[in-house]
């Protein structure tokens, strides 16, 4: 179980800062080497988790999103490599068994 309020917290202070704190610990928020998309390396209930700024180039929905203005962070598992939620404009989604309901753009029934 992700805690989403704490996603909640690193996408936004990671979108504004150079530091962010989390549980106590402040954290540098890095760039990685190609894109120099913001990133940082957390801990949340035991597991290790990296927090990526969205590449507006990118083709994708959250590529497009993020090219128009919108704050995307995407969250990704470190040890399974597989991104498990993304931040839209402070508002995170969970990947997986919840499936994409509530996603910008989506059809509500």
């Amino acid at each position: 179980m992700l805690d989403t309020d704490l996603l909640r917290s690193i996408a936004t202070q990671m979108m504004t800062g150079t530091v962010i704190e989390v549980n106590g610990r402040n954290l540098r928020v890095g760039r990685t080497s190609r894109q120099r998309l913001k990133t940082v390396r957390f801990t949340m209930n035991g597991r290790e988790y990296q927090a990526i700024e969205q590449n507006p180039d990118k083709p994708s929905r959250w590529g497009q999103l993020a090219g128009a203005g919108h704050k995307i962070v995407q969250f990704k598992d470190v040890q399974t490599n597989k991104f498990v939620a993304v931040a839209v404009d402070g508002k995170v989604i969970e990947y997986g068994s919840r499936g994409r309901k509530g996603h910008p753009g989506a059809e509500q029934s």
